[in-house]
């Protein structure tokens, strides 16, 4: 649980920091609230990625096997342009900032899930 806790937080500062650096992502409210959008964004990202991402790619997997996968690359990135413009606060002016800011989002992630185990992966492998 608390691992769960520090990837959100570490999501969210990387997220603050992509609106800080790229100019075509801000994050228009301020003080307590723009903490709050920042994780609105991170749930509505998840919440796509849970429910509408899988649907999409059942119906188009011969699209994305025609195109080695990019299809699914793109549609991430739509996904995540989608998940920022429903949340109020959150703006990302064009398809190549959310590229940069699906990338930046990634990687963190990926450079995250290595250095942090869940509880379930400790245990299993002491045994």
């Amino acid at each position: 649980m608390k691992n769960l806790i520090i990837r959100w937080a570490v999501s969210a500062i990387t997220l603050a920091l992509v609106a800080k650096v790229d100019h075509g992502i801000k994050i228009t409210t301020t003080g307590w609230h723009s903490v709050v959008t920042l994780f609105l964004v991170l749930a509505a990202v998840a919440v796509a990625n849970a429910f509408i991402r899988p649907i999409i790619l059942f119906f188009a997997w011969p699209v994305n096997c025609l195109t080695f996968g990019l299809f699914g690359f793109g549609l991430n990135v739509g996904l995540f342009w989608l998940a920022a413009a429903s949340v109020p606060g959150f703006v990302i002016m064009g398809p190549l900032n959310a590229l940069i800011g699906f990338l930046a989002l990634g990687i963190v992630s990926g450079l995250l899930n290595m250095f942090l185990r869940d509880d379930g992966e400790r245990s299993s492998r002491r045994k």
